[in-house]
């Protein structure tokens, strides 16, 4: 249609708006155009009801550990853990002290009591050892299943061949073979009479999950992670987080002894135990059924 044709169209309803002596001065355009639509069946418009779009699941994250619910390890990844946004925290642990106790359960019923870890956070204590406490509680002793487990932070070490008599990484291993990922996390020793520094375990873990808790949340997530974090002198900063594979030979190196933090490393490290050595949290991702490394 040409120019001139829209201004005599609109000349034209403009005119019959005017045709009726009690319309107002100003044009009302609905009301012209309900009227030109003459031949038109009336209708009832009803407004859409607004929407608000649910709120995604929440992250359901069970939080064990080798040391016993009361241990400060434990404490502090569950106060971490507790401000993520969308996350929910359940914390299950041993009664008492179960290091070293690898992937060892429990024949029989459980004795499983309400606690409160350190900080006073609701818990179950589990009479048993740190596998029992992820079995119990993934076969019933929660409402819900949860999307992760986290065990630790445990007090020392566990890399190379001391990670296959963890009872924290017992604990995350016995997820992972029931299908949900696990993070197992570790400070180091410290040079007496100083104490494994957990503050450091919460920054290596929070750098950790801030690239990959999406994954936790979308079902992509790795099965089995271990992560040593060394606990350096006051002096020494705690270098970058390194990928290595989990060591299967101590070769001649201290195991448990005090990381001397004397990186970074320039190169890849060989192994879980050089890079913490070294000063660095290191990560390493183990198959769940003999926690033989897996590929990076």
């Amino acid at each position: 249609m040409k120019l001139r044709s829209f201004v005599a169209l609109g000349a034209l309803l403009v005119g019959f708006a005017s045709c009726s002596s009690d319309a107002p001065n100003a044009v009302d355009t609905s009301a012209a155009i309900s009227v030109a639509a003459t031949d038109a069946p009336a209708t009832t418009t009803t407004a859409a009801a607004p929407t608000t779009a649910a709120a995604p699941t929440p992250l359901h994250i069970l939080v064990t550990n080798d040391d016993g619910f009361d241990a400060p390890g434990i404490d502090a990844i569950v106060e971490y853990l507790r401000t993520i946004d969308n996350v929910e925290v359940s914390v299950v642990a041993p009664a008492t002290n179960q290091s070293g106790t690898s992937d060892k359960t429990t024949p029989g019923d459980l004795v499983v009591a309400d606690v409160k870890t350190l900080s006073g956070y609701p818990a179950k204590s589990v009479a048993g050892f740190p596998a029992d406490s992820v079995l119990w509680a993934i076969n019933g002793g929660l409402s819900v299943k949860p999307d992760l487990v986290v065990s630790g932070s445990n007090l020392g070490q566990n890399y190379g061949p001391l990670t296959v008599i963890s009872g924290t990484v017992g604990a995350a291993a016995t997820a992972a073979r029931n299908g949900i990922p696990a993070i197992a996390i570790s400070q180091g020793t410290a040079v007496a009479p100083a104490m494994p520094y957990f503050p450091a375990s919460v920054t290596v873990l929070s750098g950790y999950l801030a690239d990959t808790l999406a994954s936790y949340r979308d079902g992509t997530a790795r099965l089995l992670v271990t992560i040593n974090v060394p606990t350096c002198p006051l002096e020494a900063t705690l270098f970058p987080t390194l990928v290595a594979p989990r060591a299967l030979d101590a070769n001649g190196r201290p195991l448990g002894a005090p990381a001397t933090c004397d990186g970074p490393l320039t190169a890849d490290p060989a192994d879980d135990i050089d890079a913490f050595n070294a000063g660095h949290g290191v990560v390493s991702y183990l198959n769940p059924t003999d926690l033989t490394a897996a590929a990076p």
